[in-house]
């Protein structure tokens, strides 16, 4: 019988500083560079339909009020800040550190045909929906003609 096993193609890797390189392939750059050095931020999902643009941020493990959301100059900008478990008040010591969202920030530019006095928010399961309703004049307009 045969087995299936994971291919090394340099097994000295492990034999090498206690596999140094395996541990250094297998960890992300912050890890390297510093935590703080590289920034990320949520994924986002923009939408439009007939009424509106729609803004979806995925960012879990927040609460609604470590958001801010303001407009300046046609610009919507979404920032949020959590404070931070510090690993010297818990027995918890990270040994891979791979998703973290202590503050983020995001700008989106905003047509002009959006009514900015309607925008609306909503922070549910993780996800931020901002809702970004068109100014009337920018709707489509639905009409019969009468043909004569």
């Amino acid at each position: 019988m045969t087995s299936v096993v994971k291919f090394q193609p340099f097994p000295a890797t492990k034999v090498f500083a206690n596999g140094l390189l395996d541990e250094f392939f297998n960890r992300g750059l912050n890890e390297f560079i510093g935590q703080d050095a590289i920034t990320s931020h949520p994924a986002a999902n923009v939408t439009e339909t007939a009424e509106a643009f729609k803004i979806e941020l995925a960012a879990p493990g927040f609460d609604k009020q470590h958001f801010s959301l303001n407009i300046d100059k046609d610009q919507l900008i979404i920032a949020a800040e959590r404070g931070t478990k510090n690993e010297k008040e818990t027995a918890e010591k990270f040994l891979r550190r791979e998703f973290r969202y202590e503050t983020f920030k995001r700008a989106f530019k905003l047509p002009q045909i959006v009514n900015q006095e309607g925008i609306a928010a909503v922070y549910e399961n993780g996800i931020l929906s901002v809702t970004l309703p068109k100014k009337e004049e920018a709707k489509p307009v639905v009409r019969t003609i009468e043909i004569g």
